[in-house]
């Protein structure tokens, strides 16, 4: 008999969030279910990163990381960096072997996931090389490549222009059964997610389906007091 598949992939019950010992989160409390879209949406510093940080941490198996540093390593080609999101899945000796030269069949692979996103004249290019734009599509070709159920992104589009953003976000979809992003593009988030997590003050300021918000009320996060816009 097959086993259920998981009802719940995420849940935070009243949870203080933060680093180092330091909160920067209170009382927090929500729950993702598989395929759901959700934006997190907040000022810099307001505490989008140790969410995603901590959600990632309930999942690390099943969810490819694009964090916002990208930590690419910027001496090695556009191929090699995309590849590393697949070296856990083989040997010491097979992965130095393709950083030595390519093997046919990862090559195939990621040359395939570099044209889709714009990347395959870069492909043998060493990463510094690249524009801050090529080099953030380069960590999203990497997490694709780790081919995970759940995609989670800290501003994975900060560098990319919006319909190029929006693109790449669809391709993240397609692969993806749920997305968890953090953005700072409210019309992305309005236009293009299931729902919307807002966070200001310290706290989550409203959990809403994105159908229920505006740009307008999504502005309210950056006031000193926000109002909580949905129930």
């Amino acid at each position: 008999m097959k086993e259920a598949q998981p009802t719940v992939k995420f849940e935070l019950s009243a949870q203080d969030i933060g680093y180092a010992g330091h909160p920067v989160l209170a009382g927090v409390s929500l729950t993702i279910t598989p395929g759901e879209s959700v934006a997190i949406v907040g000022v810099s510093g307001s505490g989008k990163s140790s969410l995603l940080n901590t959600l990632y941490q309930q999942q690390p198996n099943e969810v490819a990381l694009c964090p916002q540093h990208s930590m690419l390593v910027t001496s090695l080609s556009v191929y090699h960096n995309i590849y590393m999101g697949q070296l856990q899945h083989h040997s010491f000796f097979y992965n130095l072997a393709n950083l030595v030269k390519p093997l046919k069949s990862p090559w195939q692979q990621v040359f395939k996931l570099a044209q889709l996103l714009g990347l395959a004249d870069k492909i043998k290019v060493s990463v510094d090389k690249l524009s801050g734009g090529q080099q953030q599509r380069t960590a999203i070709a990497r997490t694709l490549y780790q081919q995970k159920t759940i995609f989670i992104g800290d501003e994975p589009f900060s560098n990319i222009d919006p319909v190029q953003g929006v693109n790449l976000l669809k391709l993240i979809k397609s692969r993806h059964q749920t997305v968890i992003v953090a953005l700072h593009n409210h019309q992305m988030a309005l236009e293009h997610f299931d729902r919307i997590i807002a966070i200001g003050a310290g706290k989550i300021v409203y959990d809403c389906p994105s159908e229920q918000l505006t740009s307008q009320q999504l502005l309210t996060i950056y006031q000193s007091s926000p109002v909580h816009a949905c129930d």
